[in-house]
């Protein structure tokens, strides 16, 4: 399978979790070779499965150029920052904290040429204040990809006040090229899907908490009323409650009020009712 000439032919991802993972296989499927980064070597090991079942489903679908051998031949993982040396994109998809993402991303640019891009896979925190952290600002910007990424048709394309409009019109290109749909937002708080998003569920939230509807009922409000695909609260199932949890408060402490987090949102979160991963938390994921 020759390259897509609209995206880099080595492309890196920082972190292999569900997101990193997702952000690989998407590159990986449309013929860039891809190295994920990850912190041990049993997280590399996750990340080696969760990209390889990734592929395995694409086959079953018949989304798949060649096998997933051949695809697959393509993937590496990784402990060394080192390895992205020859990659001319590198995604970070590490957690939602700000310190934590500057840390790997200007430890990713150490390792970058003066070519490369790097982008954050962050859906909250403020790409130029990250940028501000870089010593190419210029070669950086969000690239919101959203979750589960096989199945999204958006990715989000984040510009910083000092992202080159070169690096800009590219990542509309490789959004293109990997079947998705850019939406170009400048840098603000949330973004433009975050914000309205969570807002939706915060207020869906303080519903339950209220007892105007089951959390059943809200959602399919949404699903059948809006033509939502998937209600607010079974979409913080899925994202995360603690990740939820973790952009109310600081889209609570830039923008005010209307983001405070609801009660049963935290208390959920303290019960560790984290939603899909834990098996609860609006909805019963056991069976």
């Amino acid at each position: 399978m020759t390259t897509s000439p609209e995206i880099p032919h080595v492309v890196g991802v920082l972190g292999g979790g569900r997101m990193g993972a997702g952000i690989a296989h998407a590159f990986l499927t449309k013929g860039a070779t891809v190295i994920v980064v990850e912190r041990d070597h049993e997280a590399a090991a996750g990340a080696q499965s969760r990209v390889a079942d990734a592929v395995a489903k694409s086959a079953e679908r018949g989304t798949l150029t060649g096998t997933p051998e051949e695809t697959m031949a393509r993937f590496s993982t990784s402990t060394d920052y080192s390895s992205f040396i020859h990659c001319g994109l590198v995604v970070e998809a590490v957690p939602e904290d700000f310190q934590l993402k500057v840390n790997a991303l200007k430890a990713v640019e150490d390792h970058l040429s003066a070519e490369a891009f790097l982008a954050s896979n962050t859906s909250s925190l403020s790409v130029t204040e990250l940028a501000g952290e870089l010593r190419r600002p210029a070669n950086f910007l969000g690239l919101h990809f959203f979750n589960p990424v096989p199945a999204s048709t958006l990715i989000e394309v984040v510009l910083a006040k000092e992202t080159s409009p070169g690096l800009a019109a590219a990542a509309k290109s490789w959004t293109e090229a990997l079947g998705k749909t850019a939406v170009v937002v400048n840098d603000a708080p949330g973004f433009a899907s975050s914000r309205l998003g969570v807002a939706i569920a915060l207020e869906a939230m303080r519903m339950v908490e209220e007892g105007v509807a089951s959390a059943e009922d809200i959602d399919a409000a949404m699903v059948l009323g809006y033509k939502h695909p998937t209600g607010p609260l079974k979409t913080t199932d899925i994202v995360g409650l603690d990740v939820r949890l973790g952009i109310a408060e600081y889209l609570h402490s830039t923008l005010g009020d209307r983001f405070a987090p609801p009660r049963i949102l935290r208390e959920k979160v303290a019960r560790g009712e984290l939603g899909r991963k834990t098996g609860k938390g609006f909805f019963d994921w056991k069976d």
